[in-house]
């Protein structure tokens, strides 16, 4: 069981570390929480990000993944509920202070600034997302070897190791984030306007998603 070849495991990791490093709504919000929190409200984001990426390969692997490919209707209603939660979140970018960029600023301790509010806003951004339901439906069967075991088996097997391999990849790029950003997070006026081109990206990534076509 899951007798795969060396060429099988080169392409399948080649590929998903592609996958983590191309930019995208997941991306671009892990990276944002990072500049605006530091590296605890990237890994926060993150860790979201990770939990609704294993469940969008458990709903791929047990084939609940195909309703979005055959009914328009919920794939509309997917598509324009993250659409419509990136502006939101865009909005909410673009309208707050830049203290928020501050790790030891007091309004940066508010609830609405928590790890826990963060980790949430990073599962839905990815929950929400189409895209990424539809990728693990036409990437996953890509790696399913006759013989290795059940269809299903394989599929939350190589779901379940996209995450593992994202837990490789995404630290690192959390931490330079981080590092770079530190010397500018203490500005007010700064992390004022790096609110306000973050909320434009949110919105822009938004406006983007809801005009995507199945």
């Amino acid at each position: 069981m899951f007798d795969y070849s060396l060429v099988h495991w080169a392409t399948f990791v080649s590929a998903t570390v592609i996958l983590n490093l191309s930019p995208g709504p997941d991306m671009a919000f892990m990276l944002g929480q990072t500049i605006r929190g530091g590296r605890a409200k990237g890994f926060a984001a993150m860790f979201g990000m990770w939990l609704a990426t294993a469940c969008h390969a458990v709903v791929a692997a047990f084939g609940l993944s195909a309703i979005l490919l055959a009914s328009a209707s919920a794939f509309s209603v997917m598509k324009w509920a993250g659409a419509l939660y990136l502006v939101w979140l865009g909005y909410q970018a673009i309208r707050s202070s830049g203290s928020a960029l501050m790790p030891d600023n007091e309004v940066n301790n508010r609830s609405e600034n928590s790890k826990t509010t963060v980790f949430r806003q990073g599962f839905f951004v990815c929950l929400l997302n189409p895209k990424v339901a539809l990728f693990f439906l036409a990437f996953l069967p890509q790696f399913v070897v006759a013989g290795a075991g059940s269809t299903t088996s394989q599929l939350l097997l190589h779901g379940i190791l996209v995450v593992v391999i994202s837990g490789l990849v995404e630290p690192p790029l959390i931490i330079i984030a981080d590092r770079l950003s530190q010397r500018v997070r203490n500005s007010v006026s700064v992390g004022r306007w790096l609110n306000r081109a973050l909320g434009c990206l949110f919105i822009s990534l938004g406006i983007k998603l809801a005009i995507y076509r199945q």
